[in-house]
């Protein structure tokens, strides 16, 4: 087959499951659904509160974030269900270009997902603001709606090769979701300077107007970056040395 088809084919397998396009699906509608929810309610109160008001504006990537590694995983683990791998590798012996087609897809459809998830975001929360609304010409605000979407298709990114690594997307969730949500907090609790560098914490740098501690906003999405670039060469050996 060849790279275009290929990669079609890698698409209509993810929008074909419902697990993995709802999930994709979810990356925007949920995260804008909670920021109408928070701004409509409490948005006015914490502007005034005088906090970062760029990274408060994307309170709701955190909820962004858990749905995007669900996307990664599942869009993954379908591969194992009922032996489809094999099958995909009937159709593409090849073992590098159906990776690297699946990972792609993956991105692509994260990036495109997580961009308009951002913005739309930024835009949603600021409209019941009032005259303590900011606009993109707000210093560090374009920034963070282009390095959030970046940093959502990281994270699905990264999702995506521990799944290939563990082959269950049930595993990875288990790992991941708690990770973020208990374990980065704990650590950081602990040693803030070396919580700074876990995929979270650094990649999350970049919606803050002014970045604190070592790490910047591009410096920590790169960290971010490592990260999901380590597990997706931890997938490509699995993939490579395990059979189907």
């Amino acid at each position: 087959m060849s790279v275009p088809a290929v990669l079609h084919s890698e698409w209509i397998k993810i929008r074909s499951v419902r697990s993995s396009f709802g999930s994709l699906l979810a990356v925007f509608a949920a995260t804008l659904a909670i920021t109408l929810l928070v701004f409509a309610t409490v948005g006015r109160a914490e502007a005034e509160g005088g906090e970062d008001p760029v990274f408060g504006a994307f309170y709701a990537i955190n909820f962004a974030q858990i749905a995007a590694i669900a996307f990664g995983a599942t869009a993954v683990s379908s591969e194992y269900a009922g032996g489809a791998l094999r099958i995909s590798l009937s159709a593409v012996p090849r073992r590098g270009l159906l990776y690297a087609a699946k990972t792609a897809i993956v991105a692509t459809a994260a990036l495109v997902v997580g961009l308009a998830t951002a913005f739309a975001t930024f835009f949603a929360g600021q409209a019941f603001l009032g005259k303590y609304a900011i606009g993109l010409g707000e210093p560090g605000a374009l920034r963070a709606c282009i390095g959030g979407g970046i940093y959502l298709a990281l994270m699905a990114l990264f999702a995506t090769g521990l799944t290939f690594l563990l082959r269950s997307a049930v595993a990875v969730l288990s790992l991941l979701i708690p990770f973020i949500l208990i374990v980065s907090f704990v650590v950081g609790g602990i040693a803030e300077g070396a919580a700074s560098y876990l995929p979270d914490r650094a990649g999350q740098q970049v919606l803050h107007q002014d970045p604190a501690g070592g790490l910047g906003a591009w410096t920590g999405l790169a960290v971010t970056a490592l990260w999901a670039a380590a597990a997706l060469v931890a997938g490509w050996w699995a993939v490579h040395r395990r059979d189907a």
